[in-house]
């Protein structure tokens, strides 16, 4: 009855303990279906956070993307305006530093760009504020040092030669010659040049020269860049960009010398003089562009009036494109001011045509006629004359040669007439602002102590340029 009562005991606790095994069974199970739908939820809610992370990462790439676009063009911009100093609008086909087509142009655009919307080295356009963040680079100047020297060979003696004439228009000796003054070597001159941007709306430009006896102030002015309807103003001491070639420093001539008539005009280094210009480019799809200077008339070439503003330049340049890679240049020009018997008037015309071939081939035929009414001591008004012409090839970058003729053939009467000079040079480029040029000169148009002499020169010259000196227009 005991083991009965034993074993019932045994087996209502193993079928009790089964029950309860099945229950915590059902538990477990809801727990692990509550446990996956939890994780589901998790899951679901991970899912949809990556997705909004992913969305902003994309959004912000994207805005980042716009960004760089537009920091690309600001700066293609910025590039492009800065490149137009270098080049001319109407050529076409042609790289920024192959191809300069209107120097005065280049020039303008450059200076004005803002008139025209362009972005400046500030960061800003004309349509916005000029207080907002600028590139303090900006005002760091550039600063070049050019140096000329030169080996002369001519029949004409050191003594004799300082004592030239040229009859009708330079009637005594020059105290000093600036350029190949005696046989052998000369150093002809260092010229220092500095410019910057000095505001928002003013450039500035300077250039020394360096002599054996001191240093003198060759130009010091500055330039408007933010004038509206296309002008600009320049002031202080400058050379007149009446023509083609006056407005040029020696070092970027196509010659070692200046034009004959150049020369007996405004003497060997062309018109400069303090004063004040305006110019004004016209909203035309051809270059356009008018300018007028008031000087001081301190040439004594041609005027020497100093007493107030003597002198006073106005002048109208074009520039039209023939076919794609021929340009067409013109203008015209007319300058008065008083000497000591009167009032100096001249009258100008220059024509450039410039074919080119490829990137750094060229052929340029360049002219500049001047005509000078100057009152003379004894009454009478002399007219005078003359021009030059000159044809340019350039074969490569490294290689160019050239022919010029200049002559005076109107003068005083009972002065000689015509004065004639015929130059040929070749000149090399090793590097981009290094010259090395070999120049023939046959001259008729020198007197030599009273005496007419037919002189020949051979001469070479060496110029380098060193520093921030960009390229120059043709």
């Amino acid at each position: 009855m005991k083991k009965t009562f034993i074993f019932s005991i045994a087996v209502a606790s193993f079928l009790f303990a089964d029950s309860d095994i099945e229950e915590l069974k059902k538990l477990v199970m809801e727990q692990q279906k509550t446990i996956q739908a939890l994780q589901t939820r998790v899951n679901a809610l991970e899912s949809k956070e990556t997705k909004k992370v992913a969305s902003a990462q994309n959004v912000s790439q994207e805005s980042n993307q716009e960004n760089v676009v537009t920091q690309k063009k600001s700066t293609a911009t910025v590039h492009t305006a800065s490149k137009k100093r270098e080049q001319a609008v109407p050529q076409a086909k042609k790289t920024v530093q192959e191809d300069m087509v209107q120097d005065e142009y280049a020039q303008y655009k450059t200076e004005t760009r803002n008139v025209h919307g362009e972005y400046d080295a500030y960061g800003t356009s004309d349509t916005q504020d000029s207080s907002s963040s600028f590139n303090q680079s900006a005002f760091l100047p550039g600063i070049a040092l050019i140096g000329n020297m030169s080996a002369v060979s001519r029949n004409i003696s050191n003594d004799l030669y300082s004592t030239y004439t040229i009859p009708g228009f330079i009637g005594q000796p020059q105290d000093e010659l600036p350029f190949n003054e005696k046989r052998g070597f000369n150093l002809n001159y260092g010229e220092l040049e500095i410019f910057s941007t000095v505001g928002p709306y003013l450039d500035m430009f300077s250039a020394f020269h360096i002599a054996k006896d001191g240093i003198e102030i060759g130009e010091l002015y500055g330039t408007t860049r933010t004038l509206p309807y296309g002008l600009r103003l320049k002031g202080g001491k400058f050379k007149s960009e009446f023509g083609r070639i006056n407005s040029k420093h020696q070092h970027a001539w196509s010659f070692s010398s200046i034009p004959l008539v150049f020369e007996s005009f405004f003497g060997q280094e062309g018109l400069c003089d303090e004063g004040a210009q305006l110019q004004w480019v016209a909203p035309t799809d051809f270059y356009l562009m008018a300018g007028i200077e008031a000087m001081q008339g301190s040439n004594e070439y041609s005027f020497g009036d100093t007493d107030g503003v003597n002198q006073m330049v106005a002048y109208l340049k074009t520039a039209v494109d023939l076919t794609d890679m021929t340009t067409l240049l013109g203008g015209v020009t007319y300058m008065q001011g008083k000497n000591d018997f009167g009032d100096t008037k001249i009258y100008g015309a220059d024509l450039t045509l410039r074919t080119s071939f490829d990137s750094y081939s060229s052929l340029k035929w360049q002219n500049e006629l001047l005509y000078r009414e100057k009152p003379l001591e004894d009454g009478t008004v002399a007219d005078q004359t003359g021009l030059y012409s000159e044809l340019i090839y350039e074969h490569n970058q490294n290689w160019s040669g050239g022919v010029r003729y200049d002559t005076l053939f109107k003068n005083i009467p009972g002065e000689p007439e015509p004065l004639d000079r015929y130059t040929a040079m070749i000149m090399y480029r090793p590097f981009e602002f290094t010259k090395l040029r070999l120049q023939y000169t046959y001259d008729k148009s020198k007197y030599f102590a009273g005496e007419q002499k037919n002189m020949q020169e051979i001469l070479l010259d060496l110029t380098f340029e060193a520093g921030a000196h960009g390229a120059h227009a043709f």
